[in-house]
């Protein structure tokens, strides 16, 4: 029940994926799902059994991208006792296990041409054989398959193979990213948000303020609802006023000013740099302030200060500037509680406090 909770939305986009899935879930054919990572594609299988005649037989899920390519039929098909090293006894594949019900490949076009050619076999005549052994077994299994790869364009490249492809999309199910999801976003902040402030026992949920409202709003999702979902409950549990609305969200859990930059690469040939001694740096003058803490607030905040009046407050040329991102420069400001003396550029607004 708790993953079918998540599963909410009024949008249209949305609640055409979900009429879809309901239509195709009684009809004993393939179905393929195809949507960004974390649209979720797992949990439109979960309702096309659930929905189905085989609602109460296994639900069998594989990802084909979380074993090596060498694994893969023997996971799939099973193996006899001494097929290959280490098969030490007999064991039962995915497709045995999913008889009379349903199996859920997941990162379908990651399967190599072989296993899709063994996978092509077990749809069309119903049979599958051990690795080792060459007795076929009859199955009675469907398919739900779901990518995020565009697999008529993988065909059409030899990288997928055209008559699987064609076996198993009798209904082929797109699921909309979240940014396409008009009104889905605030519905699902709130459900996440309130769903974590009841497990960190608060006694009630005071919401969003209005500009974080408008900044999930903004947001482009590249990671969908799992990572709305990530965001909100982040920023519910680091919150500290629990009377208030929520003040504050951070989109990036990696956004710090202290975050480690990657090396640049280097070019052939070229040495790796010295790496810098007590004789080659130079120690920042932090005016005999002794609290470690306190020199480095002050000096972040007279390099911010003095960046963002050179750039007559424009931040995004500020953060630029000072290598940093967009948002890494909004929480300096905040943090210092800076406010422009000036400049009338649209990218200099003040930063609310919070």
């Amino acid at each position: 029940m708790e993953r079918e909770s998540q599963f909410i939305g009024q949008s249209s986009a949305f609640l055409d994926a979900v009429e879809r899935a309901s239509q195709a879930a009684p009809m004993q054919r393939p179905v393929l799902v195809i949507g960004e990572r974390g649209t979720g594609k797992e949990l439109i299988a979960e309702r096309l059994h659930r929905l189905s005649t085989r609602w109460d037989e296994p639900l069998v899920t594989m990802n084909c991208a979380a074993l090596p390519e060498t694994l893969i039929e023997a996971e799939l098909f099973g193996h006899e006792a001494g097929a290959f090293t280490g098969a030490t006894r007999a064991r039962a594949g995915r497709f045995e296990e999913a008889d009379k019900g349903t199996l859920f490949l997941d990162e379908l076009a990651t399967l190599s041409m072989q296993a899709q050619e063994r996978l092509l076999r077990a749809v069309e005549y119903g049979e599958v054989t051990r690795i080792g052994s060459n007795r076929p077994m009859r199955v009675d299994v469907r398919i739900v398959a779901a990518t995020n790869e565009h697999l008529p364009a993988l065909a059409e490249q030899g990288r997928f193979r055209a008559d699987l492809l064609d076996r198993l999309s009798f209904e082929v199910i797109t699921l909309p990213p979240l940014r396409v999801r008009e009104g889905d976003i605030g519905v699902l902040a709130e459900f996440f948000g309130r769903r974590m402030a009841s497990e960190l026992r608060w006694e009630e949920w005071p919401g969003f303020a209005d500009h974080v409202r408008t900044e999930l709003e903004g947001h482009p999702w590249p990671g969908n609802v799992r990572e709305l979902r990530n965001v909100v409950e982040r920023a519910v549990y680091r919150w500290g006023d629990w009377g208030r609305p929520v003040g504050h969200v951070q989109f990036d859990p990696f956004d710090s000013p202290w975050m480690p930059r990657p090396a640049p690469a280097r070019r052939s040939g070229e040495h790796a740099p010295v790496p810098a001694t007590a004789s080659t740096q130079r120690s920042p003058d932090f005016g005999g302030v002794e609290d470690l803490r306190a020199a480095v607030d002050a000096h972040e905040r007279s390099i911010v200060e003095h960046a963002l009046g050179r750039h007559r407050w424009n931040q995004r040329q500020t953060a630029k500037a000072l290598g940093l991102t967009y948002d890494q420069l909004r929480h300096c400001i905040r943090k210092h509680g800076l406010v422009e003396r000036g400049g009338d550029d649209a990218a200099s607004a003040p930063v609310p406090a919070t």
